[in-house]
């Protein structure tokens, strides 16, 4: 399992002032899935956070370290980098870059070698607030995968693209809508569904024209059907072929209304490779880019594993209980809040980009304090605003962690299975018009 700081795996404690944040992460089979869950959060944030910083110069240092590396190599790397460093002709760039180097050297003397999946550090003296308050900082990462990367930079911002990369899905399904009139191609990669091309048939209908035999109409509209096929095909096969795809490629699945999908199947001039591949072939109401999602939708135990299916199905079972059973289930802030500790809470579920805050304010002046729970937009209204308290000092902020992380937090400690939903999905603006927080409960609250 994981741990939330590396100090607490290592045995020594961290100077908060100084490592604002370290995230250790692993990867294992017997992760459940609200750690996953947690586990992709803090990651993303971190580099979120982490692509925002800049140096005054190029004194952050990026470390990438792959598995199984042994720590005095690179040790011994990161002393000759320290030697190297005392040409640099500034004074303070200098001393920050060596002081960088030092904090490194330190935190690698806690390893024999680098774990299984690598071991990335970003180091370097960030700016709090303009020239002169750089701050030293410090993030240790295992990543969640093996990440075979060899790396040391330095540069004016920390180099995250080879971590980011561990946040895309490993695997993808190909989707195929097809029926007589339209098509479209599409992938499915984790929460989302992307529609990658559409296409219109152009086949005559199966009433002749006037003038033309049925025998002459019926081998016109056969020769449109399979021009139409293979045209369909053509853009599969580029589609699916690229080798970003078809390194990540699982499996396809084709549906759509009537015979012309199994049809397609049979007769289109697909690669055998993507042929190979096709999974299942599905019966749906409509076909195109609506068509697409129903496919989803039908071949869901196929599916099962993929993040999008396993949030629609977590939406889905939380509107069945709102329509039906409403006392086993809590929506909106408040009512979530109020019972974040009852332990009634089987699974809570948050939109990806919940924005309140738990903010605690205190005057600079008498130490008056309170604690709201604000949109990160409405935190400055009230941050500069006269105590109501001794009316001479003004109220700054004390302390802010986000409503995420408070329930994130709370999913670690095994108080309740945790939900992250994107917003970008249908379910997912379904359940943000909801309030975007909302909890499954293991039975009714009593008032």
């Amino acid at each position: 399992m994981w741990r939330t700081r590396l100090g607490e795996a290592a045995g020594y404690s961290l100077n908060t002032s100084r490592a604002r944040l370290v995230i250790v992460m692993a990867k294992g089979s017997d992760m459940s899935s609200t750690d996953k869950t947690v586990a992709r959060y803090r990651l993303k944030k971190l580099i979120e956070e982490l692509k925002r910083k800049r140096g005054r110069g190029t004194e952050l240092i990026t470390l990438y370290i792959p598995p199984g590396k042994r720590m005095s190599e690179v040790i011994g790397y990161l002393r000759q980098e320290y030697s190297t460093a005392s040409n640099i002709k500034s004074d303070l760039t200098r001393k920050h870059v060596q002081e960088a180097l030092v904090k490194v050297m330190e935190r690698l003397k806690y390893f024999d070698e680098a774990p299984e999946n690598g071991l990335v550090v970003f180091c370097g003296a960030v700016p709090q607030d303009g020239p002169g308050t750089e701050k030293m900082e410090i993030y240790v990462v295992v990543p969640p995968e093996p990440l075979n990367v060899n790396l040391y930079r330095c540069d004016d911002h920390f180099h995250t693209e080879y971590l980011e990369k561990t946040l895309q899905e490993k695997e993808v399904y190909g989707l195929i809508s097809i029926d007589v009139n339209q098509a479209a191609i599409g992938l499915l990669e984790g929460d989302a569904i992307k529609v990658l091309s559409e296409h219109t048939s152009g086949i005559p209908g199966k009433h002749r024209a006037g003038g033309q035999s049925a025998r002459r109409f019926e081998r016109l509209r056969e020769m449109a059907v399979h021009q139409y096929f293979d045209r369909v095909a053509r853009h599969v096969n580029e589609e699916f072929l690229r080798e970003e795809v078809f390194s990540r490629l699982k499996g396809i699945i084709v549906g759509g209304p009537g015979p012309t999908k199994h049809d397609f199947v049979k007769e289109a001039d697909l690669d055998y490779r993507l042929r190979k591949m096709i999974l299942a072939i599905v019966d749906t109401n409509y076909a195109g880019e609506e068509g697409l999602r129903e496919i989803v939708s039908k071949a869901s135990n196929i599916l099962e594993n993929v993040r999008y299916i396993y949030e629609k199905k977590l939406v889905d079972r939380f509107m069945s209980y709102v329509a039906r059973s409403p006392s086993m289930v809590l929506y909106g802030l408040k009512p979530v809040l109020d019972n974040l500790y009852s332990g009634a809470i089987e699974t809570l579920l948050i939109t990806e980009d919940f924005d309140y805050h738990q903010v605690t304010f205190a005057c600079e002046n008498c130490g008056h304090e309170f604690t709201k729970v604000l949109r990160r937009t409405e935190v400055g209204e009230i941050e500069g605003r006269r105590c109501e308290k001794c009316g001479s000092g003004f109220y700054r902020r004390k302390e802010d962690k986000s409503i995420l992380d408070i329930v994130a937090d709370l999913a670690e400690m095994s108080m309740f299975k945790l939900a992250i939903i994107s917003p970008k999905t249908e379910h997912g603006v379904i359940f943000k018009r909801m309030g975007g927080i909302g909890a499954i409960l293991k039975y009714p609250l009593s008032y």
